[in-house]
């Protein structure tokens, strides 16, 4: 059977075009920068698979050990070309008092304009470290909703699951973030959409960064209302000085 797909959030997007407002700001101030993406998960999740899925379309089951590789591609999302930074970061190690975050995926997550956190179907300590890896991204963006994706990765080997959707679904609601249970080996078009969803989410966040900038920048401080006793103070020892008879 097939995996169970979701793609949801507490907020979902508006269907159809991104575009409107936000798509045009895009095309213009956004056109000479990049969308940072770090994508985090334990061993064997299978982020590189994903990563590597979305920018050649194909599936490749083994991997090197993942040092932390950049890829630099640009893509189109609905006719708008976007150019994209995509840190597949090196594996989160969970011990017993929480996730061991090495100095390479803290500074991605330092780095990043929006993430994917990625646990595996058949491994409960994957999804475990996704809440864990969360804390780390709010605490070094305090001031920033940067955009979260959560990828429950390995949706074909649903004989060997762990974890159910639904508490995968529980804990992306929890944290604010997307939803989607996939198989990277089955399906480029699942892969796809949850990268776009984060490229988009990203642009829109700029955007209104951007345009909120420059509406500060544009304001012009009004004048102080006068003060209508020091006026009508004013005006009566003007009068007073003419009605004055002269010497």
């Amino acid at each position: 059977s097939s995996p169970v797909t979701h793609l949801c959030s507490s907020t979902p997007a508006t269907p159809g075009t991104w575009g409107n407002k936000y798509a045009e700001i895009s095309r213009g101030l956004l056109s000479d920068r990049d969308i940072k993406i770090a994508v985090l998960g334990t061993s064997g999740v299978g982020k590189t698979a994903m990563v590597v899925r979305f920018l050649t379309k194909r599936f490749i089951g083994d991997y090197e050990p993942n040092t932390g590789n950049l890829y630099s591609r640009l893509v189109h999302l609905e006719g708008a070309p976007l150019s994209v930074q995509i840190q597949d970061t090196p594996c989160v190690q969970m011990s017993g008092d929480g996730a061991r975050i090495p100095d390479m995926v803290a500074r991605s997550i330092q780095w990043a304009d929006c993430f994917l956190l990625v646990y595996s179907i058949t491994d409960y300590c994957s999804y475990e470290a996704i809440q864990c890896l969360h804390q780390h991204i709010r605490q070094a963006h305090p001031e920033c909703k940067a955009p979260v994706a959560v990828v429950a990765n390995k949706g074909d080997l649903l004989h060997a699951r762990r974890v159910p959707a639904h508490e995968g679904l529980r804990l992306a609601s929890e944290l604010g973030a997307v939803f989607l249970e996939l198989s990277t080996s089955e399906t480029y078009e699942d892969v796809s959409d949850v990268f776009a969803h984060l490229c988009k989410a990203a642009c829109k966040q700029q955007a209104q960064c951007i345009l909120g900038e420059k509406r500060r920048g544009s304001v012009i401080p009004r004048p102080k209302s006068p003060n209508m006793q020091d006026l009508k103070r004013r005006f009566k020892q003007a009068l007073s000085s003419k009605a004055k008879p002269a010497l």
